[in-house]
C-alpha cells in the first residue's frame, strides 16, 4: 500500500511498484487517517507491506504507523521521506516503522526494501541508519548553521530561486549555491522542497 499526500508520487510509485513481478499494490491513501481506515476499517485491505509518507496532512506518517502497529501489527512500514535527520528518524521507528529508505533512492533500491521489510527484515538507507546508534551529545543541526546560512535557508523556504537569494543578500549565485549544499548536508535533506519544510519545522519564526 501507498501513503502519501501528493497524487503524482503515489501514481509514480504505483507505477514503478507494479512493474515487479512479486509487487502487487493492493491500494493507495492520501494520509495517514485514510491510511488507518483503508487497513483497519470493515473488510481491511491485505496489505503486507505499507510504504509511508511522513509529512502529511490530517494524520502524519509517525501518527499513522503508531496507529497501525497497534492495530495491525502484521503490517510492516517502511517510511518513503526526503528526511533523513536524526529525529525524523528515531520518531518513525519508534513509532513501529521497520524500515526507512530516503526519496532519491532508485526504484531497484525501493524494491529491494520492500521485499526485505516482507521477508521480516529491517531496510535502512545508510544514510538514515547512523540516527539510530547512542546520540553523542551533538549540537542541534539549527545551532550548526551560520547566520548567513540560516538567511538563506529562510529566503529558499519562501521560494526564491538562488539568484533572488543572491540579490536579496548581496552575495553571487554561486555563493548562495555552496550555502545551500552545506545547510542540505547538515540538516540531512537532499532537496529545496524538504529543506523547505525542516526549516518550518525547525526554524524559530522571525
Amino acid at each position: 500500500m501507498v501513503v502519501d499526500d501528493h497524487r503524482l508520487v503515489r501514481v509514480g510509485l504505483a507505477s514503478v511498484l507494479g512493474s515487479a513481478a512479486d509487487v502487487a499494490v493492493v491500494g493507495e491513501a492520501e494520509n495517514g487517517a485514510h491510511a488507518v481506515e483503508l487497513l483497519t476499517g470493515g473488510d481491511p485491505l491485505a496489505a503486507d507491506v505499507v510504504l509511508m509518507d511522513l509529512s502529511m496532512p490530517v494524520l502524519d506518517g509517525v501518527g499513522a504507523t503508531r496507529a497501525l502497529q497497534a492495530a495491525r501489527p502484521d503490517v510492516r512500514v517502511v517510511v518513503l521521506s526526503s528526511f533523513a535527520d536524526r529525529k525524523q528518524v528515531r520518531d518513525a521507528v519508534a513509532a513501529g516503522a521497520v524500515g526507512y529508505v530516503l526519496k532519491d533512492c532508485t526504484p531497484e533500491e525501493l524494491l529491494t526494501a520492500i521485499r526485505a521489510a516482507a521477508a521480516g527484515h529491517t531496510p535502512l538507507d545508510p544514510r538514515v541508519a547512523g540516527a539510530l546508534l547512542p546520540a553523542r551529545g551533538g549540537p542541534d543541526p539549527a545551532d550548526t548553521l551560520s547566520e548567513r546560512e540560516t538567511e538563506v535557508l529562510r529566503l529558499a523556504a519562501q521560494g526564491l530561486a538562488n539568484k533572488q537569494i543572491g540579490r536579496s543578500l548581496g552575495i553571487s549565485e554561486r555563493t548562495v549555491k555552496v550555502h545551500l549544499g552545506n545547510v542540505f548536508r547538515r540538516i540531512g535533506v537532499t532537496d529545496r522542497t524538504s529543506a523547505a519544510l525542516w526549516a518550518r519545522e525547525h526554524l524559530p519564526a522571525e
